[in-house]
């Protein structure tokens, strides 16, 4: 895409961290933007915010991991600006256990938001904006962890690999069905200053119990806060996924500091040697 100005921009997630950069971004570029969050709270703030500044946006409360969620969103996107040309599945969540001791209640929250969300977005969007006929773009929001792991979240890695391969079988669908007129981009950052360590807010069950202070736990999370906050912004985010969206480019690789790990991790599966940790780049 190289037109933006008066297109229209679906962001999930949107009230919060990247979601939120990107819908800031878009506006920016006079694009009329859709908010979708589950979090209403933050959707009412995040509306108010955008609108004091002139942008043009619709605000959906929307639970991801519903298909009947996403449905309502993409009628009312199609209610209010007749249509979609760039698609954020953006939405995302995560917890920090281990394999065998995530509950499942817990798995089913962050598969169905992380993957499931992404699955909801492309069956409800994707068909009307190949029928559009109009220049597009997706950009599916995975992690740098849906590319190389270290351990320890074990449901958030499994989520975001699966839109890594998800977002790369659509690159190749959309590509023999639209004549190249639907752009793909997979975005997989790093550390980036957002709130989603936090994100047990909006567990369906509500928020985990806190661990007790001094603990391995607690100190674990106050690290994970602190790189988090030491991470990209969410609005250096959103310029290199714009500037993607413009460029075609799928990859969207924010951190290359990382780019060594996520090379050994492939010389590894050649050689059959052990996955390559994040932590030992």
């Amino acid at each position: 895409m190289k037109e933006f100005r008066d297109k229209v921009a679906v962001v999930t997630g949107a009230a919060s961290g990247i979601g939120r950069g990107l819908a800031e971004r878009f506006a920016a570029e006079g694009m009329r933007v859709v908010l979708a969050d589950v979090e209403a709270g933050a959707l009412e703030t995040a509306e108010s915010e955008m609108r004091e500044s002139g942008a043009d946006i619709l605000t959906v409360r929307t639970d991801v991991s519903k298909a009947g969620d996403v449905q309502a969103l993409a009628e009312a996107t199609l209610d209010r600006f007749g249509g979609a040309h760039v698609l954020c599945n953006n939405a995302g969540v995560g917890t920090g256990a281990t394999s065998w001791e995530e509950p499942l209640e817990d798995w089913e929250w962050v598969l169905g938001v992380n993957l499931w969300g992404v699955i909801h977005g492309l069956r409800t969007f994707v068909p009307h904006m190949l029928a559009s006929g109009e220049e597009g773009h997706i950009v599916n929001t995975a992690s740098i962890a849906g590319l190389v792991q270290g351990g320890g979240a074990a449901a958030y890695t499994t989520s975001k690999f699966g839109v890594v391969g998800l977002t790369e079988a659509l690159y190749f669908e959309l590509l023999a069905a639209s004549a190249a007129k639907i752009g793909v981009s997979l975005l997989c950052p790093a550390a980036t200053d957002t709130n989603i360590i936090d994100a047990d807010r909006n567990r369906p069950g509500g928020p985990l119990v806190e661990p007790e202070p001094g603990s391995m736990e607690a100190m674990g999370r106050d690290m994970v806060r602190q790189i988090l906050a030491s991470g990209q912004s969410p609005a250096q985010i959103a310029d290199q996924v714009f500037q993607a969206i413009v460029d075609r480019r799928f990859y969207i690789l924010t951190h290359p500091e990382h780019n060594g790990v996520i090379r050994k991790r492939m010389e590894a599966m050649l050689e059959s040697g052990v996955p390559a940790n994040l932590a030992m780049p």
